[in-house]
C-alpha cells in the first residue's frame, strides 16, 4: 500500500494542498531518481527568498528557486533544536512519535558528560534510509545527526564527539562502515573533528561527501552542515560572519551538487534546514526557582542529589520532567510555581504547555510541561549559583515554539520529476520524508502527513 494512502493529512490548508494522493502515487513509478539530501543547520527561509534585498551572493541556493520547488517557510518540531528536526525530516513524524525528543538525553544528574542523541537505535519510526534499502537501493551519510548505527546504511560517517580531543576521531572512524574512513582520508585528507562546528569543518566533510558519491555512487545520500548554526548563536541571524559562513556554503552546495549530477544525472537535489533563529540577549537559569522550591536537591559539591521535578532546556524552551508522572500533588506543585513564575517578568515567560498541549503538538510525551520563552531569552544548562536572568553568551537562538514565525526552516528541491519554479508555500516539516520517499521509489507508510506536490 502507497504510503500516501495511509499517511495522516494535516487539518489545515497546507496539508489539503498536498492531498493529491493519486498523483504522487503514479510518479512512483515513472519518475523515480537518485537523492542527495543536504541540510544546511539553521537555514532561515528569507535568506534565500530574499538573498539581494539581504546583500547576499548564493547563486547555487537561488539556483533552486527557478530550476525547482520551495516552500516560503517549513513549519517545524516541538521543539525547534536540530536532532528532532533531522529525525524528522528523515522519518516524516514528530518527536513523540520518533522518540528524538531534545539533542540532549535526559541527564538529571548529569552523569552523561552532556550527552547527546547520537544513536541510531533510538529511533523509533522508519527513516528514509531505511526505506531506501528496503527498496534495494544503496545508501551513503555523511554527520547526519542520529546516525550513529544505522543498519540500513551502506556507506556511514556517522555524527558522534565527545571531548574535541583527537581521539573523537578515532571513534568516527570505528563507528563508520568498514574501510570507508581510510579510503575517504586517504582521497581528501584528514578528516573533521566531530565537535568542529565551523565552515572549515564543513568544507571538509563536503570534500569527503563529494568523494564519497563519486567512488561509491549511492542512490541515496544524507549530508548534514553546521557551519551557519554555529555562526548565528555566536554573532547572531543575519550578522556579517553568518553571511560570509552562508556565502562559502553555497559554495559548498554548488560542489555537492556538481557531484551528484556527474554520479547521476538523473538525480533529484533537496536541500533543507531544522528551525530559524532570533536575536538574543538574555539567559534564563530555571533551575535556580526549582533548586528554591526544594524540588531539587543539591549535594554538598553543588550537583543533583535528588529530584522531583527537573527543567529538561531546549534554547529557547525548557521541558519539565517529574520523577513521578502521575503524582497529582506533584504536578499542581510544579504548575504553581510556573505559574508565579510566568507572572515575574524577569523569567521572560511567554507559554506553558501541559500534556495535552505538548501531545497535541506531537512533542516529547516525558515532559508535563513545555515552557516557552519569549523572543531574547533562551534556556541556560544546570547552573546552580546562577541567577534566574542574566546576559547570554550567545547572539542567537532556536528552540522556541514551532508557532514563532521565525523558527520556519528552509525546503528547496530541484532535478528530475521536480516542476520548475513552483511555490509550495508554508509547508509542514513531516511532509518531507514521504515527498523524497516517493522521489526515490520508495514510501514511508507512516508518516503523518501527504506528500508534496511537486511533481510537473
Amino acid at each position: 500500500m502507497s504510503g500516501l494512502s495511509t499517511a495522516k493529512a494535516m487539518v489545515t490548508g497546507v496539508a489539503l494542498l498536498c492531498s493529491a494522493a493519486p498523483v504522487a502515487v503514479l510518479a512512483q513509478s515513472t519518475t523515480s531518481s537518485p537523492v542527495l539530501l543536504i541540510s544546511i543547520d539553521g537555514l532561515r527561509p528569507g535568506d534565500v527568498l530574499e538573498a539581494e534585498k539581504r546583500g547576499l551572493k548564493i547563486p547555487n541556493l537561488r539556483r533552486f528557486l527557478k530550476e525547482g520547488a520551495y516552500a516560503t517557510g517549513v513549519t517545524g518540531n516541538l521543539p525547534t533544536v536540530t536532532y528532532p528536526s533531522h529525525t524528522t525530516l528523515i522519518t516524516g513524524v514528530a518527536p513523540a512519535r520518533h522518540g528524538i525528543v531534545s539533542n540532549n538525553t535526559f541527564d538529571p544528574k548529569q552523569i552523561n558528560y552532556g550527552g547527546w542523541y547520537w544513536f541510531a537505535e533510538d529511533i523509533k519510526a522508519q527513516t528514509l534510509w531505511d526505506a531506501a534499502h528496503q527498496a534495494g537501493l544503496s545508501t551513503g551519510n555523511v554527520h547526519w545527526p542520529v546516525s550513529v548505527g544505522v543498519k540500513s546504511l551502506t556507506y556511514n560517517l556517522p555524527q558522534i564527539w565527545r571531548s574535541g580531543h583527537s581521539d573523537d576521531r578515532k571513534m568516527i572512524k570505528a563507528l563508520s562502515t568498514d574501510g570507508l574512513y581510510d579510503a575517504l582520508e586517504h582521497d581528501c585528507g584528514a578528516y573533521a573533528d566531530g565537535i568542529d562546528e565551523g565552515i572549515d569543518g564543513d568544507e571538509t566533510r563536503a570534500k569527503f561527501a563529494a568523494r564519497l558519491i563519486e567512488t561509491k555512487r549511492p542512490d541515496f545520500v544524507t549530508v548534514y552542515l553546521a557551519a551557519l548554526d554555529h555562526e548565528e548563536h555566536l554573532f547572531g541571524p543575519g550578522s556579517a560572519q553568518a553571511n560570509a559562513v552562508l556565502e562559502r556554503l553555497d559554495a559548498v552546495v554548488g560542489k555537492l551538487t556538481s557531484a551528484e549530477m556527474a554520479a547521476h544525472p538523473d538525480a533529484a537535489i533537496a536541500v533543507v534546514s531544522d528551525h530559524g533563529f532570533v536575536a538574543t540577549d538574555t539567559e534564563i537559569n530555571l533551575f535556580r526557582p526549582f533548586i528554591d522550591a526544594g524540588l531539587i536537591t543539591l549535594n554538598a559539591d553543588g550537583k543533583v542529589a535528588s529530584w522531583e521535578a527537573m527543567p529538561w532546556p531546549s534554547g529557547g524552551s525548557i521541558a519539565i520532567a517529574l520523577a513521578r508522572p502521575d503524582d497529582a500533588a506533584l504536578t499542581a506543585k510544579v504548575a504553581a510555581l510556573l505559574d508565579q513564575l510566568a507572572s515575574n517578568p524577569e523569567a521572560r515567560i511567554a507559554h506553558i504547555a501541559a500534556r495535552a498541549e505538548i501531545a497535541k503538538m506531537g512533542g516529547n510525551p516525558q515532559a508535563a510541561f513545555f515552557v516557552d520563552l519569549k523572543p531574547g531569552a533562551l534556556s541556560g544548562g544546570f547552573a546552580a549559583g546562577a541567577p534566574l536572568a542574566r546576559p547570554s553568551r550567545y547572539k542567537g537562538m532556536h528552540g522556541y515554539f514551532p508557532t514563532m514565525p521565525e523558527m520556519r526552516s528552509t525546503f528547496l528541491m530541484m532535478g528530475k520529476g521536480v516542476a520548475k519554479g513552483r511555490n509550495l508555500g508554508e509547508i509542514d516539516m513531516r511532509a518531507i520524508a514521504p515527498t523524497l520517499a516517493l522521489q526515490l521509489g520508495s514510501n514511508l507508510p507512516d508518516a503523518q502527513v501527504a506528500a508534496l506536490p511537486i511533481k510537473p
